[in-house]
Formats: structure tokens, C-alpha cells, sequence
């Protein structure tokens, strides 16, 4: 039998997640599927050379029939099939009781993005799940406050998002190479949790973010029924969510449902990632695929309009649920000004999802969890979903998903400087711990970084120009991260600044959008500045 070995600091409770038993289930799970993972990331690897030496995407033809035949998905279990109002976030416990507590319908409990994979998150974030399900979650403050869970009241449905298939976990190690760490988040939850979720009439569900191919999803869905097998769980308990966040993914979205088509639930449209793929896959396509200011890229925009009537039609043609995009504004409890134009937009943005036919949405704040509730029951009416709403009228084509170069809006110093200082900030706070940062009034998670650094090299490598008739440059960039990290030192204040990651940040960030090489994810080079902090 493969094992494992903990080479970690000591983590509270660790001993209860830590079993033997479970870290056997994790052994065998990376026993199985290890060597499948680096194949399929070998893989991407392969289809972006394609990508990069045609300049182009499209459908799959040797899958032309899953798209054409008539099929559906497995019935969505009864907890699932309202779905109107989702929040997302953190697993520490603070945050966790407060999406739990939110009214929401579904809490996706957030292992990745939102998540600065420290080994005492990693961790923790299992302990805050498991006392999560059980409904004996508390937290008290360093200040004394205390949260608990409310004791009446509709709770929301768990779903984690462990982390993307790229990523290894450093402090588990089988046969000296470390674990794939989507296999660690999953595993963990799934073996301490999936009879207790199906004892309370609920189940052991999942967000599955980054996938780039149907191929992927066949390997989430092999693990699932592995994992049911091992463990004498009913197969078809599990129920996954696929994030369509890379735009080779939105040319598979039928194909990834069919793979998983015993085990999932539906599809969510996510932009930053989304736009950060576009970038990542195109980037040697030229200026056709250079984008305006990422804050100018609405879901509006004919690229993003297609990929989200593609998703809803899709969707409901095989009987899963299509989930909107994120409201990230945090509500000010001093700006009542800035707080009335922001719930304007976030309505806008939240009406627009409902009537296209979307299932649901998500927010980043329990504030908003009303307001998106009330949007979506306006349409909704006495119906929990939207599954009837089968937009027969969309058609969509690779064209209209690569229509970047017909993206309103302005590249801007502004946007540039917006790019570098918020993509240091994040990165400060996520080498800190916290994977969720509140940046002028958003919510924002690693998406943040990655697609501000990527436009940004984006910018200096096609030679963009900027409304002011500049050229984005290597120079110029080098100049404004100076200018705006002596900024941000004057903000945060010399000692706290010292004492902060913040030359790390920064150093993370330069290389990233300065390099000639673009670095597939910046979280990865981002975990090797975390794992030395922690020795």
C-alpha cells in the first residue's frame, strides 16, 4: 500500500484531519491518479503550442456527437435545485460562519483562490469543514468576539473548491514527489464528511475549478467513482460544479458535462480567470487579442455575451444548472454614497444573469445575499430554477468566443496602474495567509493577480498603446511599479511595511509581468516563497 509522508509544522487539530486512515485514502487516490494528472498537464502544455502556432480554437471534431446527441445529466439531488444565491469565501472560521449564517442557498467553501495554501490553512480550513457539517462551528476573536453558528434558519449547502489540478501539495509526500494537491482537499473532505453530509440528507459536493479539457473532467469523474467504490459510498453522491474559467474549456462545456454526467450539478462563468486564459492561451496571437482595461471588460462585451448565452444554453439542454459570475463589492459602513452606486451595478449586473436564464449567482459579501436573492425571485417567480429557460435562440460560434478584438473600452495608465498596484497588494496579502483581500471595496482572490500581471505583460509584448497615444514598454512599466509601490510604503506606513511581504510581492509581481517567459500561474512561484517562510 502507497504512504505518505507529513513533513509539516505543527498545525491545531491536525491529529483529527491527519488520521492514518485518511492519509491511506489520500495515498491511494495519488497512487492512482498521479501519473494521469502530469500526462493531462503535458497535454495543455501540447495544445497551447497548437493554439500559439495557429492563432486559433475551436470545437473538437472527434467529439461531435456527444455535442449533437440528445442526453442529460443525472437528476440534480433535491438540496441542489435552488440555487439562486450563492456566496463565496474562505475556510477559516470567522468568515465561514458568516457565509454560513448569510442566507444564502450555497456556501462555496474556497480551498483555492480565496486560499493561501499555508499548511495551517490547508489544515484548518478542513477542521473549519468538518465542524461545519456537523453544525458545531464557533470562533472566537484575539478581541474576544465571538461567532457561532445561527441556531434556526435555513443553512447553506457546502461545496468546497479544492485546488486546481496544476497545483502539488509540498508538506505531503508519497515515493519522495508531493501529492497533487486537488486530490488532498478533496480527499480530506470527502473521506471525513461524505457519510455525515448523506446521513443529514444532503452530500458530498464539490466546485472544480481550472479545467482546461473534457479529458480533465473524465479524470475528476474517475476519481469520484474510485473514491465512492473505496469508501461504500453510493455512486453518483458526489456533485460537482465545473468552473468554465479558460476558454478552452468554453469549446468542451458539453463535452466536460457528459464526462461527469452521473456527478455534476452544472457550470459557472467566471471573468478573471476567464480573461487571464484568453491571455495565457493567445498571447502570441498579436494584437487581436489585446485587451482594454481589465475593469472595462463587461459581461456585455460580444466575446463574454457568447460565452455566457453558450453556457446557459448548454446547460440547460442537459438539464444542469447554469451559475452567474461574482458580485465582489464589500458594502462601506461609512461611504453610504459609494455604497448606493455600487448595489446599482451589482442590481444591473444581477438582472442581467436572471433574465439571460441563469440558475443563480454569486456574491462575496453576506450584504448582498438579499439583494441577489430579490433579483432572482423577481424572475424566478414560484419556480426554484430557471432549467426550463432552454434559449434554443443561441448560437454561438469560435468566432463570437474570440471576438477580443471587438471588446469595447480603453487601454488607460490609469488601468496600468491599477494592474500593478493591486496586483502587489493582493500578492502581499496572500503571502500573508489571507487568499481573500478587501481592495477598494472588492473581494478580491488570486484571479486578481493573474489577471493583472498577465495584462500588463500582455501590454509590453504586443506594444499596446495607451489612450494617451504611449506605448506600453518595459521602461515605462518598471517606472510605474517603482512609483506606485513608494506609494503604497507611504500608505501602509514604514514599520508595518518592513515587517510585511511586501518586497516579495513586488519582486513576484515584476518577474511575472516583466519576464520574457510568461509563468503559467503565478501562484506557483508565489507557494515556493510561502514554503520558506514556513521552514
Amino acid at each position: 500500500m502507497a504512504t505518505l509522508d507529513v513533513t509539516a509544522p505543527a498545525v491545531s487539530r491536525a491529529e483529527e484531519i491527519l488520521t492514518t486512515e485518511a492519509l491511506d485514502f489520500i495515498a491511494d487516490l495519488d497512487d492512482r491518479f498521479h501519473g494521469r494528472r502530469d500526462e493531462l498537464l503535458a497535454a495543455r502544455q501540447a495544445r497551447r503550442d497548437v493554439i500559439a502556432r495557429t492563432g486559433s480554437l475551436d470545437f473538437l471534431p472527434e467529439t461531435a456527437s456527444v455535442r449533437a446527441d440528445d442526453w442529460t445529466v443525472a437528476p440534480i439531488p433535491a438540496d441542489l435545485t435552488d440555487r439562486r444565491v450563492e456566496i463565496t469565501g474562505p475556510t477559516d472560521p470567522k468568515m465561514a460562519i458568516n457565509a454560513l449564517n448569510s442566507g444564502a442557498r450555497v456556501w462555496l467553501a474556497d480551498l483555492e483562490d480565496a486560499n493561501t495554501p499555508h499548511w495551517r490553512n490547508v489544515v484548518g480550513g478542513q477542521v473549519t469543514l468538518h465542524d461545519a457539517v456537523r453544525g458545531q462551528l464557533a470562533f472566537t476573536s484575539p478581541e474576544g468576539k465571538q461567532y457561532a453558528l445561527a441556531g434556526h434558519g435555513h443553512r447553506p449547502v457546502i461545496l468546497p473548491r479544492p485546488r486546481g489540478w496544476h497545483f502539488d501539495e509540498a508538506h505531503l509526500r508519497r515515493d519522495g514527489r508531493p501529492v497533487v494537491a486537488a486530490l488532498v482537499d478533496f480527499g480530506l473532505y470527502f473521506f471525513h464528511n461524505a457519510r455525515e453530509l448523506l446521513e443529514r440528507g444532503s452530500g458530498p459536493y464539490f466546485y472544480l475549478p481550472k479545467l482546461e479539457s473534457h479529458l480533465e473532467a473524465r479524470l475528476w469523474n474517475d476519481v469520484f467513482t474510485h473514491a465512492q467504490a473505496a469508501l461504500g459510498v453510493p455512486h453518483g453522491s458526489i456533485r460537482a460544479t465545473v468552473l468554465i474559467e479558460t476558454i478552452t474549456a468554453a469549446f468542451e462545456m458539453d463535452e466536460i458535462l457528459y464526462e461527469l454526467r452521473d456527478h455534476v450539478a452544472g457550470l459557472n462563468a467566471g471573468r478573471w480567470d476567464y480573461l487571464f486564459s484568453i491571455i495565457k492561451n493567445f498571447r502570441d496571437a498579436g494584437s487581436r487579442f489585446t485587451l482594454p482595461d481589465r475593469n472595462a471588460v463587461r459581461m456585455t462585451a460580444p466575446m463574454m455575451q457568447a460565452y455566457s448565452d453558450l453556457l446557459v444554453q448548454t446547460c440547460h439542454r442537459r438539464e444542469a444548472f447554469a451559475i452567474g459570475g461574482m458580485a465582489a463589492f464589500i458594502p462601506s459602513r461609512r461611504d453610504a454614497e459609494a455604497n448606493e452606486l455600487a448595489f446599482a451595478k451589482v442590481r444591473e449586473d444581477k438582472t442581467r444573469e436572471a433574465k439571460a436564464g441563469f440558475d443563480g449567482s454569486w456574491v462575496a459579501h453576506p450584504d448582498l445575499v438579499e439583494l441577489c436573492v430579490d433579483i432572482f425571485s423577481e424572475t424566478l417567480g414560484e419556480r426554484s430554477n430557471q432549467l426550463d429557460v432552454r434559449r434554443d435562440e443561441v448560437s454561438v460560434d469560435a468566432d463570437d468566443l474570440l471576438a477580443v478584438d471587438q471588446t469595447p473600452g480603453q487601454r488607460t495608465e490609469e488601468g496600468l496602474r491599477g494592474n500593478v498596484r493591486i496586483g502587489i497588494q493582493y500578492l502581499q496579502s496572500w503571502l500573508s495567509g489571507n487568499g481573500a483581500a478587501g481592495i477598494d471595496n472588492l473581494m478580491e482572490d488570486a484571479a486578481t493577480a493573474e489577471i493583472s500581471r498577465s495584462q500588463v505583460w500582455q501590454w509590453i509584448f504586443t506594444g499596446a498603446t495607451l489612450d494617451s497615444g504611449e506605448v506600453v514598454t518595459r521602461e515605462l512599466v518598471e517606472q510605474i511599479v517603482e512609483e506606485e509601490y513608494a506609494a503604497l510604503r507611504d500608505v501602509v506606513g514604514a514599520e508595518a511595511f518592513e515587517s510585511g511581504h511586501w518586497a516579495d510581492a513586488r519582486r513576484l509581481f515584476a518577474e511575472s509581468a516583466l519576464s520574457e517567459e510568461f509563468p503559467d500561474f503565478l501562484t506557483l512561484p508565489a507557494y515556493a516563497v510561502v514554503l520558506a517562510s514556513e521552514d
